[in-house]
């Protein structure tokens, strides 16, 4: 069977197949077993393998056998990465995948039917045109784009190849945050008027490093990609990445668009805010390199070193306020230093939102809703309850099988609001003050300083093209 015949298989087999739910926590393995098979089966590569991306390995072997997804590649620009990843996915699920370090190795093999890209923000938009052109769906991390034109490309490519785009906004498949949300669609907290996005993690130093020259293993000028040439420096690469313009947005566009995405869902708000002001920077690091505290190894299997001097770009604190056409605000906070916490019990990492009626307040997987000045929550998820239910690889997989995009709770055009957010945050902050957005061009009013900040020069042949 040819491969378009199989994936026509696979979409008539679901729409054929009589009393199975589509829904966020994704088809039991029950109903599978009955449409499953060799011919239903739904290849996957992932795109980037480290960190983040060994949560996709383990997130697509544990669809093996509810949803018959077998990952069948791996890619990353770094090959001393493949095997521990080979290890993890053999382990797993029995399959052997192909390695490549060029992803466009992968988007050739005809047997791919998706691909998951968890590569650094500015390689998202150009991975996933490509891999649209190649007939891949696509899932991909968050932030959807590394910039706003980016992100309207994506737009434009999923819906011309008719491809399914899922933005790893994984919230929004979680069962408790889903209520959360429609508890406040309900008008349970009166008419809502602000929401909160809380950004709470505190950093160490990043530090200094000189250039040098990259491993063998790693492929660097391909992992440049479209950002600009520069020397290699392990300050900027593996992980480092997030804090410098070329590649990253910052913990405003790390974990912002986490909390972003839920502020404006949960504020109902499917359109972009007429302004934005964000100010903030990079407070609590020495200035002076001449200490030199012993590094200690953080997340992203790198080190950090106190309040030493740091080549960090993007700020470690911002705040950010943006308002809608009705005048209603989504408020960001980005705090990367020590900190009071928010909320009743305390939050790091969350959103508060602000009724007529009420308040309430999401904290990873529980939420809790307040009328007016009571202390004691109305309603909210079960104590104890942290856990999360709701599978948001699994969602996209149901999509792919419903061949509907209005199956995915994270489709594109969502991902590419609430990553706007962060965007327009970030180029408030680089401009130094106040703008005007007009959301139906995407451009900013009469600024031609700021328009510069919503695309970027592309380094040649790593062009997202005008026309995808």
């Amino acid at each position: 069977m040819s491969t378009s015949n199989r994936r026509d298989f696979i979409k008539q087999s679901m729409i054929g197949t009589a009393g199975l739910t589509i829904g966020g926590m994704g088809f039991s393995a029950k109903s599978y077993a009955a449409i499953s098979g060799a011919n239903d089966r739904i290849n996957v590569a992932v795109i980037g393998i480290r960190n983040q991306g060994t949560v996709h390995l383990n997130s697509w072997c544990g669809l093996k056998d509810s949803h018959n997804v077998q990952i069948r590649a791996l890619c990353d620009t770094d090959e001393q990465l493949f095997a521990p990843a080979l290890k993890l996915v053999e382990q797993k699920s029995g399959a052997k995948p192909t390695t490549h370090w060029d992803l466009r190795a992968v988007l050739d093999q005809k047997e791919i039917d998706a691909v998951s890209i968890v590569t650094p923000n500015h390689w998202h938009a150009l991975a996933t045109v490509w891999a649209c052109q190649a007939g891949k769906h696509v899932y991909v991390e968050k932030p959807a784009s590394h910039n706003i034109w980016e992100g309207r490309k994506m737009i434009e490519a999923a819906r011309k190849y008719q491809r399914r785009m899922q933005v790893g906004l994984n919230n929004r498949s979680a069962r408790n945050v889903r209520d959360a949300i429609a508890f406040l669609h309900s008008g349970s907290i009166g008419e809502l008027y602000m929401a909160r996005a809380l950004c709470f993690k505190a950093r160490d130093s990043y530090g200094l490093a000189k250039d040098g020259t990259p491993p063998a293993a790693f492929h660097y000028d391909q992992w440049l990609g479209p950002a600009p040439q520069r020397p290699y420096n392990e300050k900027r690469s593996h992980y480092n990445w997030h804090w410098y313009w070329d590649t990253g947005n910052g913990d405003t566009g790390n974990t912002g668009p986490h909390q972003l995405d839920l502020a404006r869902w949960g504020m109902a708000k499917n359109d972009h805010p007429v302004s934005v002001y964000s100010a903030g920077g990079i407070y609590g690091f020495r200035q002076d390199d001449s200490v030199k505290t012993p590094g200690t190894k953080v997340y992203g299997g790198v080190e950090t070193y106190g309040h030493d001097k740091t080549a960090q770009e993007t700020p470690n604190t911002q705040t950010a306020v943006y308002t809608y056409g009705d005048g209603k605000l989504i408020e960001l906070e980005t705090r990367g230093r020590y900190t009071n916490h928010e909320g009743s019990k305390g939050q790091e990492v969350g959103n508060l939102f602000y009724g007529t009626d009420g308040w309430l307040e999401i904290s990873g997987n529980t939420w809790k809703a307040f009328h007016k000045r009571g202390k004691e929550p109305i309603a909210g998820s079960k104590d104890g309850e942290t856990e999360r239910v709701g599978n948001h690889w699994a969602n996209f997989i149901d999509a792919l099988r419903s061949g509907k995009d209005e199956t995915l709770h994270a489709d594109i055009v969502e991902g590419h609001l609430s990553t706007s957010l962060c965007h327009l945050a970030n180029i408030s902050y680089r401009v130094g003050r106040s703008l005007k957005f007009s959301g139906k061009d995407e451009k900013f009013l009469k600024d031609a300083e700021a328009d510069a900040h919503l695309t970027r020069v592309y380094r040649k042949p790593y062009v997202v093209p005008e026309k995808v």
